[in-house]
């Protein structure tokens, strides 16, 4: 199945495969389009809407019962699109909120946050998500389904999750007018202390970040 035949009108739009598809598609060219820069003032809430919706997809594949392939062993893909650049670009436009703390696995005792980027977890889900991409656009559809539903619990639905309620976290002091407190430098190649749960975002008071950001406080 080639991108001119991705959404061909033979296809039935109440399929699953199809509207999962569309979806994964969806946020695949949103994200892209605000990692250009273009429109850096709606970043992040334009990520907040798409991350969102992007786990409504992942919670229909991890209702749906397990998916097998065709296949023993997977097709090779060959080279995995680089995503490095999508990744760096919005590290750049995010730098005053990229920075933030995560337990990594809530049902683990005692684990102690970790440091995590948004730019980091973007790009990663983009990059699982382009691999099934292409197996669906290859005509593959229960191979792509099969690893999106795979890496959706494996990796890019926790992660996906997590950059979710980062950003949740940004609208809300933004539109709240709380401040956020300085990380002292902190970044993802130190550790976190179990009293260090916020963002790196120096002494800057929410509204400074509103208006480069695109959320303003509430009135």
């Amino acid at each position: 199945m080639s991108d001119a035949t991705l959404h061909a009108t033979h296809q039935n739009p109440d399929d699953f495969a199809v509207q999962i598809a569309d979806q994964i598609e969806s946020f695949l060219v949103a994200v892209t389009e605000v990692a250009k820069g273009d429109e850096p003032d709606s970043a992040i809430p334009f990520l907040l809407l798409e991350v969102s919706q992007l786990l409504l997809a992942g919670g229909r594949l991890g209702a749906h019962e397990d998916i097998v392939p065709d296949e023993r062993y997977e097709p090779d893909m060959g080279p995995e699109p680089d995503a490095d650049g999508l990744r760096e670009n919005l590290a750049r436009m995010l730098e005053p909120v990229d920075v933030y703390s995560e337990v990594f696995d809530p049902y683990e005792p005692r684990t102690a946050p970790v440091p995590a980027r948004i730019s980091d977890d973007l790009a990663d889900v983009i990059t699982d998500l382009r691999h099934g991409m292409a197996h669906y656009r290859a005509g593959r559809t229960t191979e792509a389904l099969w690893w999106w539903q795979f890496s959706y619990f494996s990796n890019w639905g926790s992660t996906a999750s997590a950059t979710l309620r980062a950003l949740q976290s940004v609208v809300a002091h933004v539109r709240l007018d709380q401040p956020l407190a300085e990380l002292d430098g902190l970044d993802t190649d130190h550790g976190v202390g179990d009293d260090t749960l916020e963002f790196e975002a120096g002494k800057v008071m929410a509204r400074e970040l509103g208006t480069p950001l695109g959320v303003r406080p509430a009135g």
